[in-house]
């Protein structure tokens, strides 16, 4: 009697040993069958540390290679780790980046500044933007709004405008330094709209808006990730966001095309990048898992926490909105008679 029992129990864990097997190698095979889960010669990946090379810590490229670096540990289980490099307008980072083995194991978060910017600034950058980087996807963008300070007794960007029409020479505004997004995207609005104010630069982006917060001069632009603490504490005001639609935190707050100027629209904007020469396949599987990580709510919270909207997209579209920020802030750089360096 025992032993038919004995059987019995041996057949039922055999059956369901190899549930398990199969169970097993159905995930395998699923794994495997992501976009670039295997190098060309058949090697997994990852096998061991990625770093992600960002710019100043608690800078928002930094804050953002983070959020993204975590995620992509707990889905790999291995570390990815952040390393911060910052300087020079994130020139510095792009520079090391691009320098290193195209691996996968090198990746960066680029930003406006290293790769639409500085390629009309400098005359002998140390990097093509174009040429030396495989993008993977656009990951956010961090609008400009322009702010002024409380007392300033304008209400759109339009009485800012008349103001300083009847002032001339008298209204300053504040930028992060030159050649900065915030400099050039009031260059911007001067070249488009006859806008009348004086350039003081400031070093970074916070240093300009606690001018503008204490009237040390009236008004400037800064990407609404700068600008968001100090707007909460209403000793700055907004007058207009320099993006296609309101933006969820300020929902008060019109686009300058709401205000009368169409098509006005200046973003500061960060993407990840591999080196040159990166497998195509390896290429797919990060835009694979940064895309995914990136329609996580818990991911598009903390974006908009920052100040900044989740964007991403195929790595063509990504370069061919490189290009375009290129041409754009090249030519306002030109009008505006700012010589590279």
């Amino acid at each position: 009697m025992i032993r038919p029992i004995l059987r019995c129990i041996s057949a039922v864990l055999g059956v369901g040993l190899l549930l398990l097997g199969m169970s097993a190698h159905a995930q395998r095979a699923s794994r495997s069958s992501e976009p670039g889960a295997n190098l060309s010669n058949g090697q997994a990946y990852p096998t061991k540390p990625v770093r992600v090379i960002a710019g100043n810590p608690g800078a928002t490229a930094d804050i953002l290679a983070r959020h993204i670096a975590a995620q992509l540990n707990e889905r790999w289980g291995q570390p990815v780790v952040v390393d911060n490099r910052g300087g020079a307008a994130a020139m510095i980072s792009a520079e090391i980046a691009a320098n290193a083995l195209p691996d996968g194991y090198t990746l960066l978060m680029g930003q406006l500044n290293s790769h639409a910017i500085a390629v009309s600034l400098h005359r002998k950058l140390s990097y093509d933007p174009l040429k030396d980087f495989a993008p993977i996807t656009l990951v956010a963008l961090a609008p400009q709004v322009l702010v002024v300070n409380s007392s300033m007794p304008v209400n759109s960007w339009r009485e800012l405008a008349v103001y300083a029409g009847k002032r001339p020479g008298q209204i300053d505004y504040a930028s992060a330094g030159n050649g900065t997004a915030s400099h050039l995207t009031a260059e911007l609005l001067k070249q488009v709209a006859g806008l009348n104010l004086v350039h003081v630069p400031y070093k970074g982006g916070a240093a300009a808006i606690r001018a503008v917060m204490s009237a040390e001069v009236k008004t400037g632009f800064a990407a609404l990730a700068t600008a968001w603490p100090v707007l909460k504490s209403g000793k700055i005001r907004a007058l207009a966001i320099a993006s296609r639609q309101r933006f969820p935190t300020l929902p008060d707050v019109p686009t300058f095309d709401e205000g009368g100027l169409p098509k006005f629209e200046a973003t500061t904007w960060f993407g990840m990048f591999a080196p040159a020469r990166t497998e195509k396949g390896l290429v797919a599987r990060l835009n694979h898992e940064i895309v995914e990580i990136l329609h996580t709510p818990s991911i598009q919270q903390a974006l908009m926490n920052l100040g900044a909207e989740p964007a991403p997209g195929a790595p063509e579209e990504f370069r061919a909105f490189i290009k375009s920020e290129i041409v754009k802030w090249r030519d306002v750089i030109k009008t505006a008679g700012i010589q590279p360096q």
